[in-house]
């Protein structure tokens, strides 16, 4: 399981990510793996909707069980399932990179990041660094 120390870990590191990188605001959610929100903030000067994005991101990710580039492809590639897996999860799935998967060392699914504020790539930087140094396993969908 995920625990609390964990994704604060996965949140301080990701938003030192930002930082470091010189990111625009970000907002970023990180669940567990029933989709239950464990930590969540929204740096000062985000947008309006940044949080519903970064949970629609980790969401989906969870939802699916794979990593929002790899939602992302499936969108290009096979855009009515997406729409369909979209109005199943009740909106809250948004396929572009920037949703991570959170895997223990045996590849268990412990829950997603979901980053949102600059662009999609360094939106899934700023999660992989985090959950990296919770000691946990990124997986992008790539």
């Amino acid at each position: 399981m995920l625990t609390l120390a964990q994704a604060q870990t996965i949140l301080a590191t990701a938003l030192a990510q930002a930082e470091k990188l010189g990111l625009k605001p970000l907002a970023i959610a990180v669940l567990d793996a029933r989709g239950a929100q464990k930590v969540f903030a929204a740096q000062d000067g985000t947008s309006l909707k940044r949080g519903e994005i970064a949970l629609g991101k980790a969401h989906g990710a969870v939802a699916l069980g794979l990593g929002s580039r790899a939602i992302h492809k499936m969108a290009l590639e096979r855009p009515y399932f997406v729409e369909a897996a979209t109005h199943a999860v009740g909106g809250s799935l948004v396929p572009v990179p920037g949703g991570v998967l959170i895997r223990n060392a045996e590849g268990a699914l412990l829950g997603a990041v979901g980053v949102s504020g600059d662009t999609s790539d360094n939106d899934e930087a700023a999660a992989v660094a985090g959950i990296v140094a919770a000691g946990l396993a990124a997986d992008t969908g790539a």
